[in-house]
């Protein structure tokens, strides 16, 4: 069955939104999401983030059957830059879904990065693009055997996570958490706000303030 390429509901995230959210943690977010948006922690970077800067983009998803890839050459088609592909492959680690030669063709597209509940490979070379984000729960050698079944832009389940197309993405050396498009606007400045408390924070504890008094722990009970 050939890859079905759907035309999603909502519209990409504005670009000034999503330069505001580049700068707030995962952690952050995950917080102000009680803990409903964030990925298996078992999906990681290949190579450390840029310290104070995420990897933030609108989901471009990818869903693949075993060992079929097609599926990501159509995301790469259909993003733009400042996306982030999302391949969800059930976590398998017999076939890599992204290389270096699809890589570089959604690098010098702009696309942000891509992000693989899979495996992955050339992570030789992929390690050393600063402006290409790779997240990937494997590494293997091998290859792909066919490019013809899955879909493209369409609702997914990547690292026990719902996400839809054009959903926000946000990755650091934390992880991966996805924020539901319609409350991405309004997250936004309760994860600011958050980021302001914990840089006073940071200052209390700087200056010797301990941790009890700086997170208002209640009293304990002395026996």
């Amino acid at each position: 069955m050939p890859t079905r390429i759907a035309r999603p509901a909502a519209a990409r995230l504005p670009r000034a939104a999503i330069e505001a959210w580049r700068g707030v943690p995962s952690a952050v977010i995950a917080d102000q999401l009680a803990g409903s948006g964030h990925a298996d922690p078992g999906i990681r970077p290949i190579r450390p983030c840029t310290p104070g800067t995420s990897l933030a983009g609108s989901a471009v998803t990818a869903w693949c059957e075993p060992a079929d890839y097609g599926p990501v050459h159509h995301a790469i088609a259909v993003a733009k830059a400042g996306d982030v592909i999302v391949v969800a492959a059930g976590g398998r680690r017999d076939a890599a879904m992204i290389g270096e030669l699809l890589s570089g063709a959604a690098r010098r597209k702009g696309i942000a990065g891509v992000l693989v509940d899979g495996a992955v490979r050339d992570v030789g070379t992929l390690a050393q693009w600063t402006d290409f984000q790779v997240f990937t729960r494997w590494i293997t050698p091998r290859g792909p055997s066919s490019m013809e079944r899955g879909s493209v832009n369409q609702p997914i389940v990547f690292g026990g996570v719902a996400v839809s197309p054009h959903d926000l993405v946000v990755a650091d050396d934390d992880g991966i958490v996805f924020v539901p498009h319609a409350r991405a606007a309004r997250l936004l400045k309760p994860c600011l706000a958050r980021v302001k408390d914990e840089l006073r924070w940071e200052s209390a504890l700087a200056k010797g303030a301990t941790t009890q008094e700086t997170f208002n722990v209640p009293k304990a009970v002395k026996t």
